[in-house]
């Protein structure tokens, strides 16, 4: 095991020059961006209300570490590319994150984290998500004409003997199965569930609450519902006619319906043997599967190329033509699962890691509030900069991962961010665009 006690550090000579180092440059961090965050913050108010939702049951003449802190500390961490409980044992003595949390000692033990992921309960979830969903409609300056709601599930591999583990045999691993809802890059909804379940499990009554506060506050908004053929279920479509929702859905193909376009598939073969190139067209017509009370407009896309016949069917409620709604909308879905993996990948939400499901449920919601401050931070302050698309890994790397000192003393503190830094003026200019919100 090496000696971590030692302070004096040897590389390649330079020039004739000894190149020594040390472990005592004083308060140096390298998460320049958490100030950005923290202005962000101070915006929102994001943090602040979900840490107002959640109990606190410790004697309050005890509490060194109040609930909003914590709140602050793991989320920036999240932001920052700190997935781990255990990165603040150290990294709660980072004096930069101290100041974005506006504290001027050391901040909560992994330990003191840990106590507050495992106080979470199935009321503090759902109060955490009528948080973000009251956050969505106060990103509106006005009332949207039309909401897209995309629904998707995906796997989220567990860790061990966790509980509400089970084998998905399409994954083919032990995982969860949480439910994702986003209406364009913002997150509404992140609802762990167990693997055993139909993916459509829950989607229903979302859904509905969701329409029903939405229609609160915007009577006259036309909403879409958009999923995957694992959502194409009867009640589901049923309830959204009588509730006056519109749905672009994706139907699993069958025997009944290739049948119904296999004239036309064998025309597009056809044409792809004299063109040698791949050949697409686009029918309709009204089919009902036998659990369905009635008939519903299906468009197919067909599709005929050097890999054979790939046919595709959506159903609807909508009047557009056939490929406007195809190609238009129900393909602009994959945008969606863009931001599970943004989610995912860039702010740890499958680090579900604990072995109780609810606290697992809670650090996926916690991920989702280091994803909203990372969406907005790209929607509000980047807008018509190079980083305005960037995914929340490259944007860390680029905007938030900065080198400082910073000198603190009793009447104020100064941060001095590495002059080498190659992004100054989007830095700036994000900066002000958050204050001007």
């Amino acid at each position: 095991m090496p000696d971590c006690n030692a302070t004096q550090l040897e590389f390649a000579p330079f020039k004739r020059r000894q190149v020594n180092g040390e472990f005592s440059g004083g308060d140096v961090s390298s998460d320049g961006g958490v100030l950005l965050l923290r202005q962000l913050e101070r915006r929102l108010g994001l943090l602040q209300r979900a840490a107002s939702v959640l109990s606190d049951p410790r004697d309050p003449e005890r509490i060194r570490h109040s609930v909003v802190d914590m709140m602050k500390q793991r989320v920036f961490a999240l932001c920052q590319g700190y997935e781990d409980l255990n990165d603040h044992g150290e990294l709660r003595r980072d004096v930069l994150l101290q100041t974005a949390v506006e504290r001027d000692t050391p901040l909560a033990s992994a330990p003191t984290l840990c106590r507050l992921e495992n106080r979470a309960s199935r009321a503090a979830a759902w109060a955490l998500h009528e948080v973000i969903v009251e956050r969505f409609i106060a990103s509106f300056k006005a009332a949207p004409s039309e909401l897209v709601l995309d629904f998707d599930a995906t796997d989220d591999p567990v860790h061990g003997r966790q509980e509400a583990r089970f084998f998905h045999g399409y994954y083919d691993q032990y995982c969860f199965l949480p439910l994702y809802v986003f209406c364009g890059e913002q997150l509404l909804v992140s609802y762990l569930r167990p693997s055993k379940i139909d993916a459509a499990k829950h989607a229903w009554a979302i859904l509905a609450l969701l329409v029903k506060r939405l229609r609160q506050a915007w009577p006259l908004v036309k909403i879409i519902l958009r999923a995957d053929s694992g959502f194409c279920r009867h009640r589901m479509l049923g309830w959204c006619e009588r509730y006056g929702v519109a749905y672009v859905v994706g139907l699993a193909k069958n025997s009944r319906l290739n049948a119904r376009t296999e004239a036309a598939r064998e025309g597009l073969a056809a044409q792809f043997e004299i063109a040698q190139r791949k050949q697409r067209d686009f029918t309709e017509f009204y089919y009902a599967a036998r659990t369905w009370d009635q008939p519903r407009r299906v468009i197919a896309r067909l599709e005929y190329g050097e890999q054979g016949d790939n046919p595709r069917y959506i159903v609807t409620n909508l009047d557009r033509d056939a490929p406007t709604l195809y190609d238009g909308l129900y393909c602009a879905r994959g945008e969606m699962e863009n931001r599970i993996k943004e989610a995912q990948l860039g702010l740890f939400a499958d680090r579900t890691s604990c072995h109780y499901f609810v606290v697992n449920q809670f650090r996926l919601l916690l991920a989702s509030l280091a994803y909203i401050l990372m969406e907005r931070l790209r929607n509000l302050a980047l807008v018509g900069t190079e980083f305005a698309r960037l995914q929340a890994s490259t944007l860390r790397v680029k905007l938030l991962k900065i080198g400082a000192v910073i000198l603190r003393n009793t009447r104020r503190v100064r941060v001095l961010l590495s002059s080498a830094y190659p992004y100054q003026f989007i830095y700036a200019h994000a900066l002000r665009a958050i204050d001007s919100t």
